[in-house]
């Protein structure tokens, strides 16, 4: 039996960006991606502190070392630049892996640079 385990969680980024008018996705600073174990097209759910919105998309990369949070296209609608936001991903593993597995967690700093 398979499971859906949290792989990979990004707790307390801040939105530095909203654009509508642009195809959707969250894009993020590539040393986040990195440090939290996230690839380019990985489907995330983004979850909004501020407002309690909840919807997934998918990840493109932001300018390394930047410190880029944007949520783009209809998912623009669900935030406001300096929201805080959770963004996660789940992986699907076997029961008996799934009690072993240990998620990538990391908590950036108010200018969403890896601490």
């Amino acid at each position: 039996m398979n499971i859906e385990i949290l792989k990979s969680k990004i707790h307390k980024a801040k939105i530095t960006q909203s654009n509508l008018n642009y195809i959707g996705s969250i894009g993020i600073d590539e040393d986040l991606m990195d440090a939290a174990n996230l690839i380019e097209s990985e489907k995330v759910g983004i979850y909004n502190i501020t407002n309690g919105e909840r919807f997934d998309t998918y990840i493109i990369k932001a300018e390394r070392g930047s410190g880029t949070i944007s949520l783009n296209g209809a998912a623009a609608r669900k935030v406001a630049v300096g929201d805080y936001i959770i963004i996660v991903s789940y992986a699907s593993m076997d029961f008996e892996e799934g009690k072993s597995h240990k998620p990538t967690i990391i908590f950036p700093d108010d200018n969403n640079r890896v601490i």
